[in-house]
């Protein structure tokens, strides 16, 4: 399960091993190659600082990287179903390909069923998976100041249009639209939960969201209005800030975030969000609470919605906002990251009690 892996520094010493303990329980992603592999990979073993560990494949998918063709991670999942297997196969024949449900048909194969295994085997389908990889490579591509033509090719897309379309599926707009190099950028980041986008100044964070997030478009949208167009693709130090704290925060170490922030909202909605900030990690509170707290106890509905707009997730930790009865109620990135979320702070919980405790 997520979050029960050991220390980093352990599964590194467990790389450099090449130690077997760790099959099937352990992935290395490596951010200078953009491949993940298994930690008995024979090839030449990365830097400590340039590694990131995952528990599952579908993480280190999710997370914008492609398998590894020396150790060949995808190998064992495969094994277990002789459709995955061929199609995996099929994709790392013909990378390029702009898979379709067609293509699985011709090959024989029903999409439903092909989608129902490849979501027990990795945690999303194979369009899911194809398209992530080469979104991904081209993303990536751009951050490091490739053009669009460049980046079209890295992601293998058979022509720029079709490379803008989905480009601008994902994020809201086409890659040539970005500023360059923009006072506000945009730069993929890994975490254990799936990839997120965050859109930094020189000073400050201004959204940070899930990728898949459906509402992502039309928040970039508004920011670059915002903005007046002055949205590029790259880094700044307040990404290299936020990538530390996120890391430090999914290994459990803290849930203290120092990152500043610019919250884009009425006066009503980021004085719901400071109330956000001060709900403790390892603790939860219902709308109604909120609103009462803030000496309005018949605004549920607004509060609501202004915890639905919030564009900082995890800083601002709108999943700490459950139903009255006790239910998870919505949340932007997923129910499911947001059961994550609860399960991971129950230990900053835990152990700010257990140094009361000791005192």
């Amino acid at each position: 399960m997520l979050f029960d892996l050991p220390p980093s520094e352990v599964l590194y010493a467990a790389l450099l091993a090449r130690d077997p303990a760790y099959e099937g329980r352990a992935y290395v992603c490596v951010r200078t190659t953009g491949v993940f592999c298994r930690l008995t990979c024979p090839a030449r073993k990365p830097l400590a600082a340039n590694c990131s560990f995952f528990d599952s494949i579908a993480a280190c998918l999710e997370a914008g990287f492609r398998p590894c063709k020396r150790c060949h991670p995808l190998a064992p999942s495969a094994q277990a179903d002789r459709a995955v297997a061929a199609l995996l196969a099929a994709l790392e024949d013909d990378p390029d390909h702009r898979w379709s449900e067609e293509d699985v048909i011709r090959r024989g194969y029903d999409p439903s069923t092909v989608r129902r295994a490849f979501k027990r085997q990795f945690g999303l389908t194979f369009l899911d998976l194809a398209r992530l990889r080469r979104i991904g490579e081209g993303f990536e591509a751009l951050s490091e100041g490739a053009k669009v033509i460049e980046a079209q090719q890295e992601a293998g897309f058979d022509s720029p249009a079709a490379f803008r379309a989905a480009f601008a599926r994902l994020l809201g707009q086409a890659p040539g639209r970005f500023a360059s190099p923009g006072l506000l950028r945009a730069d993929w980041l890994q975490t254990p939960l799936g990839p997120m986008l965050a859109v930094c100044d020189a000073r400050a964070l201004h959204l940070l969201e899930f990728i898949d997030r459906p509402a992502l478009p039309g928040e970039l949208k508004r920011l670059l209005a915002a903005c007046k167009g002055d949205l590029g693709i790259g880094r700044t130090p307040v990404h290299d800030l936020l990538a530390a704290e996120l890391a430090a925060f999914f290994a459990g170490d803290s849930a203290d975030f120092t990152v500043p922030l610019v919250m884009h909202g009425t006066p009503f909605t980021r004085e719901v969000w400071q109330r956000l900030l001060r709900i403790p990690a390892g603790e939860t509170r219902s709308y109604g609470q909120l609103a009462a707290e803030m000496g309005q106890p018949g605004a549920s509905r607004a509060v609501a919605r202004a915890n639905g707009a919030n564009q900082i997730a995890l800083i601002i930790p709108c999943h700490r906002v459950i139903g009255a009865d006790g239910t998870l109620t919505g949340y932007g990135g997923g129910l499911w990251r947001k059961q994550k979320l609860i399960e991971l702070e129950r230990h900053y919980a835990t152990a700010s009690k257990a140094s009361i405790c000791s005192r």
